[in-house]
Protein backbone atom coordinates (compact mmCIF):
# COMPACT_ATOMS: atom_id res chain seq x y z
CA UNK A 1 0.00 0.00 0.00
CA UNK A 2 2.16 2.63 -1.27
CA UNK A 3 1.14 5.83 -2.05
CA UNK A 4 -0.97 9.21 -0.64
CA UNK A 5 -1.23 11.34 -4.32
CA UNK A 6 -4.77 12.49 -4.88
CA UNK A 7 -5.99 9.56 -6.66
CA UNK A 8 -5.31 7.39 -4.15
CA UNK A 9 -7.11 9.90 -1.45
CA UNK A 10 -10.02 9.53 -3.79
CA UNK A 11 -9.88 5.64 -3.97
CA UNK A 12 -9.31 5.14 -0.41
CA UNK A 13 -6.01 4.57 0.28
CA UNK A 14 -5.20 8.00 2.25
CA UNK A 15 -3.46 6.32 5.01
CA UNK A 16 -1.53 4.16 2.87
CA UNK A 17 2.34 5.25 3.06
CA UNK A 18 4.92 5.71 0.05
CA UNK A 19 7.04 3.13 1.85
CA UNK A 20 4.41 0.38 2.19
CA UNK A 21 5.79 -2.94 -0.18
CA UNK A 22 2.55 -4.25 -0.64
CA UNK A 23 2.28 -4.14 -4.37
CA UNK A 24 -0.11 -0.90 -5.58
CA UNK A 25 -2.85 -3.66 -7.09
CA UNK A 26 -3.43 -5.00 -4.03
CA UNK A 27 -3.68 -2.07 -2.17
CA UNK A 28 -7.07 -1.80 -2.51
CA UNK A 29 -8.41 -5.10 -1.43
CA UNK A 30 -6.13 -4.72 1.99
CA UNK A 31 -8.01 -1.25 2.56
CA UNK A 32 -11.45 -3.16 1.62
CA UNK A 33 -10.20 -5.65 3.99
CA UNK A 34 -9.32 -3.36 7.07
CA UNK A 35 -12.87 -1.41 5.94
CA UNK A 36 -14.47 -4.75 6.71
CA UNK A 37 -12.70 -4.95 9.96
CA UNK A 38 -13.60 -1.89 11.42
CA UNK A 39 -17.01 -1.72 10.10
CA UNK A 40 -18.31 -5.44 11.19
CA UNK A 41 -15.94 -5.39 14.80
CA UNK A 42 -14.56 -2.46 15.80
CA UNK A 43 -17.00 -1.00 19.01
CA UNK A 44 -14.07 1.84 20.11
CA UNK A 45 -11.59 4.06 19.03
CA UNK A 46 -8.89 5.20 21.52
CA UNK A 47 -6.02 7.90 20.65
CA UNK A 48 -3.51 6.99 23.69
CA UNK A 49 -1.11 9.48 22.23
CA UNK A 50 0.31 10.69 18.87
CA UNK A 51 1.64 7.66 18.27
CA UNK A 52 -0.58 5.11 19.87
CA UNK A 53 -4.19 4.12 19.08
CA UNK A 54 -6.25 1.30 20.22
CA UNK A 55 -9.24 -0.28 18.60
CA UNK A 56 -11.86 -2.66 20.53
CA UNK A 57 -12.62 -4.91 18.34
CA UNK A 58 -14.99 -7.85 19.17
CA UNK A 59 -13.67 -10.98 20.76
CA UNK A 60 -15.25 -13.04 18.10
CA UNK A 61 -12.69 -10.75 15.11
CA UNK A 62 -9.77 -11.44 16.88
CA UNK A 63 -7.82 -14.18 14.50
CA UNK A 64 -9.37 -12.04 11.47
CA UNK A 65 -7.41 -9.41 13.33
CA UNK A 66 -4.68 -10.96 14.57
CA UNK A 67 -4.12 -12.11 10.70
CA UNK A 68 -4.77 -8.97 9.18
CA UNK A 69 -2.48 -6.56 11.33
CA UNK A 70 0.38 -9.66 10.67
CA UNK A 71 -0.25 -9.36 7.04
CA UNK A 72 0.02 -5.52 7.28
CA UNK A 73 3.55 -5.05 9.34
CA UNK A 74 5.25 -7.22 6.80
CA UNK A 75 4.58 -4.25 4.29
CA UNK A 76 4.23 -1.56 6.38
CA UNK A 77 7.15 -2.70 8.91
CA UNK A 78 6.68 0.62 10.60
CA UNK A 79 3.21 -0.26 11.81
CA UNK A 80 3.83 -2.53 15.37
CA UNK A 81 0.39 -4.08 16.52
CA UNK A 82 -0.12 -5.74 19.97
CA UNK A 83 -3.21 -7.72 21.29
CA UNK A 84 -4.76 -7.98 25.08
CA UNK A 85 -7.85 -9.96 25.91
CA UNK A 86 -10.57 -7.82 27.41
CA UNK A 87 -13.90 -9.76 28.54
CA UNK A 88 -15.71 -9.83 24.94
CA UNK A 89 -13.65 -8.04 23.25
CA UNK A 90 -9.74 -7.43 22.16
CA UNK A 91 -7.68 -4.06 22.71
CA UNK A 92 -5.95 -3.78 19.65
CA UNK A 93 -2.69 -1.08 19.99
CA UNK A 94 -1.90 0.10 16.70
CA UNK A 95 1.77 1.80 17.07
CA UNK A 96 3.81 4.00 14.84
CA UNK A 97 7.12 5.83 15.04
CA UNK A 98 7.06 9.89 15.04
CA UNK A 99 7.91 9.77 11.36
CA UNK A 100 4.52 8.33 10.56
CA UNK A 101 1.79 9.86 13.05
CA UNK A 102 0.37 11.00 10.02
CA UNK A 103 -0.18 7.76 8.33
CA UNK A 104 -1.72 6.78 12.13
CA UNK A 105 -4.17 10.34 11.78
CA UNK A 106 -5.33 8.69 8.71
CA UNK A 107 -5.62 5.30 9.77
CA UNK A 108 -7.94 6.20 13.27
CA UNK A 109 -10.03 8.19 10.91
CA UNK A 110 -11.05 5.65 8.68
CA UNK A 111 -11.60 3.52 11.51
CA UNK A 112 -13.49 5.87 13.16
CA UNK A 113 -16.06 6.74 10.13
CA UNK A 114 -16.26 2.87 8.90
CA UNK A 115 -17.10 1.44 12.30
CA UNK A 116 -19.78 4.82 12.80
CA UNK A 117 -18.41 6.23 16.09
CA UNK A 118 -17.75 9.67 16.67
CA UNK A 119 -14.24 11.06 16.81
CA UNK A 120 -11.84 9.36 18.37
CA UNK A 121 -11.50 9.90 22.23
CA UNK A 122 -8.28 10.88 23.28
CA UNK A 123 -6.54 9.29 25.70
Amino acid sequence: MCTSDTSSSAAGLDWVPASCTLPTVEQPIRVAEFDDLFTASVRGVERIDPSTLRLTVAADAEAHARDLAGRESRCCSFFGFDFIAAGDAVAMTVTVPAAHVAVLDAFAARATTAAGLGAPVSG
